[in-house]
């Protein structure tokens, strides 16, 4: 594999869930962890911790990891027995078989209590998804209207970009906002329909004044 692949991915749809979405937008706020696990073979142990924020794709690109690999996935491990993580990890060296633990972030933020489990862990390899960037955000936000359907123009993307945290979440519960207001008033999206549908929520990082 040449590393193109994976950079050649667009981007996963959260919304709602469909089999069919196979795709993973690579932009600078991830091209690290992206790259990071098509160079598996590299990694200094056998296993590699992929944290980042949920609903930023992880679980996603976990999957298309699996698939390139051949590798073992186990999401939300933070969740998990850590004894079972234990032999996951050792399981991974002897088989050469590579595995990904999914979640949220490494320790010492990921508490683990399992001496034998934490010394392993800090010697394995992480992959961190960021928070989104400009690009990015523009992305999910055009992405998220056409899953429904929304005429979101040019003007109403850049409003949202200077208004909204930046955050995979706060785009979906924003999205989500202007859906049901359009539904309900039954007018079309613009700019001062989400200055009210937003108006009394906590997505706005800054006053909605146009």
């Amino acid at each position: 594999d040449d590393g193109r692949t994976m950079s050649q991915i667009a981007l996963p749809l959260v919304w709602p869930a469909d089999p069919r979405d196979d795709e993973f937008l690579v932009s600078p706020s991830n091209e690290r962890a992206a790259h990071m696990l098509d160079r598996w073979a590299t990694w200094p142990v056998m296993t590699c911790l992929l944290v980042g924020p949920r609903k930023s794709g992880r679980s996603l690109l976990a999957r298309i990891f699996a698939a390139k690999s051949g590798g073992a996935i186990i999401d939300d491990a933070p969740a998990r027995p850590e004894a079972e993580l234990f032999h996951a990890w050792n399981r991974a060296q002897e088989m050469r078989r590579p595995l990904l633990m999914v979640a949220d972030a490494a320790p010492p933020a990921w508490r683990v209590d399992l001496p034998d489990l934490r010394s392993r862990l800090a010697a394995t390899p992480v992959a961190e998804i960021g928070p989104p960037d400009d690009a990015l955000m523009r992305a999910l936000l055009e992405r998220e209207f056409t899953r429904r359907s929304l005429d979101a123009r040019p003007d109403l993307i850049d409003w949202l970009l200077t208004r909204i945290e930046r955050s995979h979440v706060a785009v979906i519960r924003c999205v989500d906002a202007l859906d049901q207001e359009v539904m309900e008033r039954r007018k079309r999206l613009s700019i001062p329909l989400a200055r009210t549908a937003l108006a009394t929520t906590a997505l706005l990082t800054t006053p909605p004044e146009p």
